[in-house]
Formats: C-alpha cells, structure tokens, sequence
C-alpha cells in the first residue's frame, strides 16, 4: 500500500499564521505611528543616517514601478494566492519555508490594506541613500531571500520517513514527533491530532 500523507491547510499552521499576524500588527501600528506623529516628508531626526520620514509610495516595495496602485493591488493578491499554493505543495513544509512564507504573506498584506485603504502605501525607514521603505517591505524581502536559500541552496532535510503504517512519524504543522495515542496520533510539541479512520488518517 502507497503512503497517503495528508497535508495540513494553511489556516491550520497555528506558528506560520500567527507570525503572518505578527509581522500584520507590527506593519500597521508602525505606521500609524509614523502617520500621527510625524507630517508628510518630515523626518525625526532631521539630519543624519539613520531617521523616519513620512513618505507614500504609490508603487512596490522601495519605491519602484510608482503610481499603479491598482495594478499593485491585483499582483498583491496573486502574490498572496501563490505563497499558499507553495505551501500546499509541500507535504511536510520545514520550519524555514513556514518562516519564509509567514514574513512574506504578512508583509504581503500589510502593504495591501494600505493600497485598499488609502491608495498608497506608507513608508518611513530612511536609512542612508536606500530607497524609503518600511516593515512590510523589510519582511517580503528577508522571505524572498529565505526562500531563495530552500529552493536554490539548502539540502533536501533527510531522515523524517513515513511510519510502519504508512502515514508519517513527524507533524505536519511544527515537525516535531508524532505519537502514538488511541485511535490516532498526536504532536508531542504543538499537540495537533491525527485520527485513524479505517486504513488512512484524517
């Protein structure tokens, strides 16, 4: 009998939706801050290599492709849609490619509720000559190259094999070892269950 691995939806991974929320919250606080506290291009401090000023970006992240906003909004979607899709590909997705797509799905978001809200984006991180950006971009851009490193560098994880029965001895949502408990199994790190009906988990 072939292995039948089920795949944990999205929704379910408690540790990649509440880093996506995490890095949602930090986004826009942030920038309400920067938007009450400081007026359009002005910059706190005034001088040197490190401020924050109030800018709007009406185009991607670090000001490039400006004024297409709409545009933006429909790519974001799309770009949202995709990282999903990457995860549903991945059968058991490791703890670097959940903390990949967390920063960009997050990010991803905070930058589109900007687009829907105000029709543009606010940025505020100056730092040097590098084009203004804020969190949401920082955070797209650490996923990006992190998901560059699985797909292009990092060597396949080895050694987490499917169990005696068939189905896999490790979660699906953190990795960590399932055990096995009446009529199922069970996370011994997050707790998630996997119940035994018949010949397959569900």
């Amino acid at each position: 009998m072939s292995a039948v691995i089920p795949r944990i939806p999205i929704y379910k991974d408690f540790v990649l939706i509440q880093l996506a929320a995490l890095v949602f919250i930090i986004d826009q606080f942030s920038k309400f801050l920067v938007r009450d506290q400081l007026q359009f291009r002005e910059s706190f401090p005034a001088t040197g290599f490190f401020r924050f000023t109030h800018t709007h970006n009406t185009g991607s992240a670090f000001g490039i492709f400006q004024d297409q906003n709409t545009p933006l909004i429909f790519v974001s979607i799309i770009g949202i849609a995709i990282l999903i899709l990457i995860y549903r590909s991945q059968v058991a997705p490791t703890g670097l490619l959940r903390l990949s797509l967390g920063l960009q799905i997050g990010g991803a978001m905070g930058n589109l509720l900007d687009r829907l809200l105000i029709n543009h984006v606010t940025d505020f991180v100056d730092v040097g000559t590098w084009p203004v950006f804020n969190v949401a971009d920082a955070s797209i851009i650490t996923g990006l190259v992190i998901l560059g490193y699985i797909f292009l560098i990092a060597e396949p994880s080895g050694g987490k094999t499917s169990g005696s029965m068939g189905w896999y001895n490790w979660c699906p949502v953190c990795n960590g070892e399932m055990r096995t408990v009446g009529g199922g199994w069970r996370c011994s790190t997050c707790g998630v269950k996997e119940r035994l009906v018949g010949e397959r988990p569900i």
